[in-house]
């Protein structure tokens, strides 16, 4: 529930309005909202109405879910606070931005991604059940990928050959990885 009160806030002091900045957005927010919405609802009712399959439903894995959960937050808010101004809810290039590659952006391009995955993670665990992690992390997955093409091309087009080179130093979501 903090995450979400959270990721509420997120949305109404940092999306960018058009006279304070380019959107790029393409409908990406709204996807990723959809997504997130249905794809929690549905693993924590799959979680809560199937057997227990992780750990065969031990206590201490939601204890452990929560931990996940503070990192999750941790990362998500360490990458929006470092962004500072720049940071947008929506997909948006402002007037005098310039491309960030300190802290964990020097790590992965997308760690307020990162982030939320490991959240998304962190409530798929919660439920103690695989089947419901599968139904949390994939559609939230795919639809951070849309939202993280789209993103990238608005920084391709706004930093060009800076950005390139960015991308070829650092990986997406995960270092050394992905």
């Amino acid at each position: 529930m903090s995450w979400f009160v959270s990721e509420i806030l997120v949305l109404l002091l940092t999306r960018t309005r058009r006279r304070s900045g380019t959107i790029h957005d393409r409908g990406s927010l709204a996807i990723l909202w959809v997504v997130i919405f249905s794809s929690i609802s549905l693993g924590s009712w799959y979680g809560e109405t199937h057997s227990h399959t992780i750990f065969d439903g031990a206590h201490w894995v939601r204890i452990v879910s929560l931990a996940v959960l503070a990192v999750g937050l941790a990362v998500r808010w360490t990458a929006i606070v470092s962004l500072g101004r720049t940071f947008s809810a929506n997909v948006a290039i402002h007037a005098n931005q310039k491309l960030y590659t300190k802290g964990l952006f020097a790590l992965v391009r997308h760690p307020s991604y990162t982030g939320m995955m490991i959240v998304f993670a962190s409530v798929g665990i919660h439920t103690r059940n695989w089947g419901a992690v599968a139904i949390i992390l994939f559609p939230t997955f795919a639809a951070l990928l849309y939202r993280m093409h789209v993103e990238e091309t608005a920084l391709r087009q706004a930093f060009g050959q800076e950005y390139e080179q960015y991308c070829k130093a650092t990986r997406r979501l995960i270092p050394g990885i992905y």
